[in-house]
């Protein structure tokens, strides 16, 4: 189901579902699996080309290759920016850690103090998309197989999807946003148990 929260689409999944990664299952299989790379905005573009010697010690070479050859983004079958691929799989800013689990180049290198940019906010929104729907914002749940780890633990520790994401909901749309969020949870619970 679909609701309307301060002008944004919000998908009920968001609440019903449950969800926590669980990398020693999945991998970080999100950062190498799909049709393209993550939905990176102009902004994030920005400082990804400004930091980006910063960035690229924690980067593979063959991410470091297809950056120096394309750039950190193009642009996909949808027209939307996304960030490069390697061998048009996985994302340019991963790598793999001593136990073969995939992570972000930019987010090491912000935790370095390398960057301003944390990590694109399509990747630390995940499985939440964004997208446009009658001229709206819309927060969508993305059921994807490779997830089912994710789901499967989120339901062991009884954790609603908006839950884990709530670093990544105040970043993208500020802390009140969130807390209107936890009231519309509420909300919800009361008319079920009605």
């Amino acid at each position: 189901m679909l609701i309307e929260v301060e002008n944004h689409i919000i998908s009920t999944q968001l609440f019903d579902k449950k969800f926590a990664c669980d990398l020693n299952a999945c991998r970080g299989a999100c950062c190498i699996e799909g049709d393209s790379g993550a939905p990176i905005t102009l902004a994030e573009i920005d400082i990804l080309e400004e930091d980006l010697e910063g960035i690229k010690p924690f980067m593979r070479k063959e991410g470091i290759d297809v950056v120096n050859q394309q750039g950190v983004f193009y642009m996909d079958e949808e027209n939307e920016a996304v960030t490069s691929l390697v061998n048009g799989k996985e994302c340019a800013f991963v790598f793999f850690d001593e136990n073969g689990i995939t992570k972000c180049a930019i987010e090491a290198a912000h935790q370095a103090g390398k960057t301003k940019l944390l990590k694109p906010i399509s990747c630390h929104l995940y499985p939440i998309r964004v997208m446009q729907y009658e001229g709206k914002k819309a927060l969508m749940f993305n059921e994807w197989e490779i997830c089912a780890p994710a789901c499967a633990c989120g339901e062991a520790l009884d954790l609603p999807v908006y839950q884990f994401l709530k670093k990544p909901i105040i970043r993208a749309f500020g802390s009140a946003f969130f807390e209107v969020l936890k009231k519309v949870d509420h909300s919800l619970k009361q008319d079920e148990q009605n």
